[in-house]
């Protein structure tokens, strides 16, 4: 009697069987041969949870490919369950289904591949029964030469909660380019764990920090930042405005400057307009003798002040009155 227990499924004839027909089943096994490694298509029924893929016995089909497409429409994550659970191959399988759902490749109670909607996985059933589990090929693949990606995106994570990174494995010392997803940072540092001696981080709205001294081979610029008044109040972020510039249109008050770091250094260029205005400080800018200065009350001349942040008071640390704007 014929049996069907190899990982194709192909027609094992027993001794003795099929006298006089053995060709026609030895031709059916080459043709599934070759099916088994082209390209196959199965449909997922419309927004169906799970889905099962068992390779026929001995006859044509899609399951058996070597690269196997999944279709369909689905408004959920779709389990498919690929069996016989004790068939072991690798297949490359390809989620081209709609509705931007996940299918999820399983094969027994063991472990599971999800493959994103329109992405393609390489995965290993490893054939163990009911407890059978699948995995991904390429997890921890190392490559021994150099890796061309000709495609215009490389994606690293998958939106888990979860730290990713490249590391450059030197002689002597290492250095990383991660995401730091506790704190949402992008961060070059020392090392092959992210956090660990950062050099630089960039935070979510584009921020940028370093720890260590930076040296400039040409002048360092900071753009130019403009700050405005509204109901007599002048509102600074320290952070995002640290060379800020300021044409009246009302009298006002500067107010205490928000994002105030130790050590932190800003300026403002005050500009008159064509009707001078008055211009008065919270009390956290401190002034020599602990006096606010005059601004100029000149239409169109400017005043410029410096200061710098001490931990709880912005204190001025140069100031030049009366300039021509032009």
């Amino acid at each position: 009697m014929a049996t069907y227990v190899n990982n194709l499924r192909l027609k094992e004839i027993a001794t003795g069987d099929e006298s006089g027909t053995w060709g026609t089943s030895t031709n059916t096994n080459l043709e599934l041969i070759g099916e088994a490694l082209g390209i196959g298509t199965e449909a997922i029924t419309t927004n169906a949870d799970t889905h099962a893929t068992t390779v026929a016995d001995g006859t044509a089909d899609a399951g058996r490919a070597f690269y196997l497409k999944y279709t369909g429409t689905l408004d959920s994550a779709c389990t498919i369950t690929i069996g016989p659970n004790t068939m072991k191959r690798v297949q490359i399988i390809e989620n081209a289904t709609s509705g931007s759902q996940n299918i999820i490749i399983s094969q027994g109670s063991g472990a599971n591949v999800t493959i994103a909607a329109g992405k393609v996985a390489v995965v290993q059933l490893d054939g163990a029964g009911s407890g059978a589990a699948v995995l991904d090929v390429f997890t921890d693949l190392a490559v021994t030469d150099s890796l061309s990606i000709n495609g215009t995106t490389l994606t690293i994570g998958d939106a888990t909660a979860e730290d990713t990174k490249i590391v450059f494995d030197g002689n002597a010392q290492d250095f990383y380019v991660g995401l730091d997803d506790s704190a949402d940072d992008l961060v070059i540092g020392l090392g092959s764990t992210v956090g660990t001696t950062p050099a630089i981080s960039v935070d979510e709205d584009q921020f940028v920090t370093m720890p260590k001294k930076v040296t400039a081979s040409t002048s360092a610029n900071i753009s130019q930042v403009a700050i405005t008044s509204s109901s007599n109040a002048t509102a600074w972020d320290a952070r995002a405005a640290a060379n800020a510039y300021y044409v009246t249109v009302e009298n006002t008050t500067f107010s205490a400057p928000s994002n105030a770091v130790e050590g932190a250094i800003i300026s403002v260029e005050i500009a008159q307009g064509g009707t001078a205005r008055t211009v008065a400080w919270n009390t956290v800018f401190e002034f020599a003798a602990s006096t606010a200065p005059t601004i100029t009350a000149t239409a169109n001349k400017t005043d410029i002040l410096a200061f710098r942040y001490n931990g709880s008071v912005w204190q001025e640390i140069g100031r030049v009155q009366n300039l021509a704007q032009t």
